[in-house]
């Protein structure tokens, strides 16, 4: 519990400061405030002393009781421009005019006039003087004698006028000496918050955790307020042991007094309008250089003067002074998280690094992931080629592996329409987006990120758990450091992909070159138990060269290949022998299979290339039923089958060991 000096609570518990120096009375009995009796107005204070003005009346004639020509009946008080501001009501334009004329004289100023109730009287108006030498009029006062009881003797006039204006500079001083003393009150509060705050920072900055200085802040309210009930709401990546500390959930709060302290960052207040029994709610933000971290939520006594027992002014700076103190704190406990997550980006990195398989650096991020944010689950999203859909390249779950949805589906479309992350405390509650990964897996938080291309979102990392408000902000900030790590390793991994895939491609047909086809064969001829070899070659190709030139050579090769790639299975490796060959091996299709497909080569491209050429075709199989087995046999028997097919006259199609088709 916080602890302050007696001097320090009995100052903040008095009411009322005296000001220290002489003593109002000395041993005589004067006043050391004679000074007073010197004030005065000046004209700039004229059109303000109406409501002093009627005070000192009202004043005057109470102090006149029993003198029955001093009364609201007789006598009225108007201000220096002739505006009648208390007593009865007579004739504005000849008042007016008295008042000018006694103003401009400064002496007393008598008419004659008929009354409104038709009897004759004499009105007596008489110049309110100021103290100074000036003796500037700032009001005037009138006396109303019925004809037959005129004053003989003006002198008791004059002398009622000075009572009334000594009643008046009464008021006057009474302000002038509520404001100095509350001047003086205001400055020796000042000096109390500023004792008792220099306490609290101290103890507050002591503390070099959060905790610390939440325990700290309550544990001062507490003692210096113990009939305010407070409690912090805080953001919602915080989370404390304190049963004072409760989540801030702006979006279930609406527009209460905590929410508009959060969201201005300025103490609101919501003060009872209607019976007594209502309480007043006060809520303070917590905040920082940096930000607001929270709202002090008070709830002060019912009663109309429920106010003016907490000083609110200093809760409002602890709480200031808390904030910084848990910003330090904070930014301390940051300082040490961020050690540890940079030691995890490090070992992560170096161990995507390690491999350039897409697969497997698919599968270890999800594993990492997992085992890092303790999430339940996990999955990884890629655009296909196109661009039309997402593809699920990794998951811990087993029934969404191999999966497809179109691109604007669920979060994933959501972030590769917007290219923000996402993160979602409580998915049921949330309703938004319906998440086909969310409903799979019945999650309840997620954090989504996208993982860029060019600044272009490509894929989507998805981390969820079956608990509500699982993931911190610290989790999420984590989550978006680490995708551009990951997405980096998955686009090393795909360049190197695309260099193999180049590498093995002749650039002219988009047909693989020779040396791949020998290591496709190479690894079926080892798992498979049949495969087939199409050798093509283009009839008279050097004569088409020689005829049309070489560019309308090329474009026809490339046509040759185009009806060779279309026209087989997506599983069947399409190759350029060299020169105007092409070679195609079939997969587990024998000799029949194959010259099925070689024929429809055959004939297309009789019949849709310009300018017209033909083909000739070799054709050799192997099933695991050879005595040998090799890629140098399988093509020295179509390449024989071929050369059968060029001298019997070109266009036409010979099998291996078979008569020519």
């Amino acid at each position: 519990m916080s602890e302050f000096s007696t001097t320090d609570q009995q100052m903040l518990d008095s009411k009322t400061v005296q000001a220290g120096g002489a003593p109002l009375f000395d041993d005589k009995g004067y006043t050391s405030f004679a000074w007073l009796q010197n004030m005065d107005m000046t004209p700039y204070d004229f059109p303000y002393i109406n409501q002093l003005l009627v005070q000192g009346y009202r004043s005057w004639l109470q102090q006149s009781n029993g003198i029955s020509w001093i009364n609201e009946e007789y006598t009225a008080v108007f201000n220096f421009i002739g505006v009648r501001v208390a007593g009865r009501e007579e004739d504005d334009d000849e008042d007016l005019d008295l008042v000018e004329r006694c103003c401009i004289s400064r002496e007393m100023e008598v008419s004659q006039r008929k009354l409104r109730d038709g009897s004759l009287a004499f009105v007596y108006m008489v110049p309110i003087l100021c103290r100074n030498y000036k003796r500037e009029p700032f009001a005037a006062l009138r006396f109303t004698r019925p004809a037959q009881h005129s004053v003989s003797n003006q002198d008791t006039l004059l002398a009622a006028a000075l009572h009334f204006k000594s009643c008046f500079y009464s008021k006057f001083e009474y302000i002038f000496m509520e404001d100095i003393l509350g001047m003086q009150n205001r400055s020796d509060r000042e000096g109390r918050r500023r004792s008792i705050l220099f306490q609290i920072v101290k103890r507050m900055h002591d503390k070099i955790d959060v905790e610390g200085v939440l325990d700290e802040v309550f544990g001062s309210i507490a003692y210096l307020f113990p009939h305010v009930d407070i409690t912090l709401y805080m953001s919602q990546d915080r989370h404390s042991r304190n049963p004072q500390v409760k989540p801030l959930l702006l979006h279930e709060r609406d527009e209460d007094v905590c929410v508009r302290a959060f969201m201005k960052g300025q103490m609101a207040v919501n003060e009872p309008v209607g019976t007594q029994d209502e309480m007043t709610e006060i809520g303070i933000p917590l905040r920082g250089k940096q930000g607001v971290y929270g709202v002090f939520h008070m709830i002060l006594p019912s009663g109309a003067d429920s106010m003016k027992k907490v000083d609110v002014e200093l809760i409002a700076m602890m709480a200031d002074t808390a904030g910084t103190a848990f910003e330090n704190a904070k930014l301390l406990e940051q300082s040490n998280v961020l050690i540890h997550e940079l030691r995890l980006i490090n070992e992560l990195v170096q161990r995507l690094n390690q491999s350039l398989k897409l697969n497997e650096i698919f599968e270890f991020a999800v594993q990492e992931l997992l085992k890092m944010f303790m999430a339940d689950f996990c999955c990884i999203v890629q655009l296909d080629q196109d661009g039309s859909c997402f593809k699920v390249m990794s998951s811990n779950v087993e029934s969404l592996k191999l999966e497809s949805y179109p691109h604007e589906e669920g979060f994933a479309g959501l972030i590769r329409k917007t290219g923000e992350p996402v993160i979602v405390s409580d998915y049921r509650k949330d309703g938004k987006i319906t998440s086909h990964f969310m409903d799979a897996t019945d999650s309840q938080s997620l954090m989504a990120v996208p993982m860029k291309t060019s600044g272009t979102p490509r894929g989507v990392i998805l981390l969820s758990s079956k608990l509500p408000h699982f993931f911190s902000y610290d989790n999420y900030k984590m989550l978006q450091m680490l995708a551009p790590h990951i997405g980096l390793a998955v686009t090393n991994a795909m360049l190197h992909a695309e260099v193999r895939r180049l590498a093995n491609m002749d650039m002219l047909t988009g047909l693989y070159v020779r040396h791949y086809v020998d290591q496709i064969i190479q690894q079926h001829q080892e798992k498979d138990f049949c495969g087939s070899l199409i050798l093509v070659d283009i009839d008279q190709f050097k004569q088409v060269n020689d005829t049309y030139g070489h560019q309308t050579g090329d474009e026809i090769l490339k046509s040759v290949s185009n009806i060779v790639r279309s026209a087989t299975r997506d599983e069947d490796v399409c190759a350029r022998w060299g020169g105007e060959e092409l070679a195609i091996y079939l997969p587990q299709l024998g000799v029949q299979q194959a010259l099925g497909y070689a024929e429809k080569i055959r004939y297309r491209v009789q019949h849709e290339t310009e300018p017209q050429v033909t083909v000739s075709c070799g054709i050799a199989e192997w099933n695991w039923l050879d005595e040998q087995i090799s890629i140098e046999s399988l093509f020295y028997s179509a390449d024989m089958a071929l050369y059968e097919a060029k001298n019997e006259g070109r266009n036409r199609i010979v099998v291996d060991h078979v008569a020519n088709v």
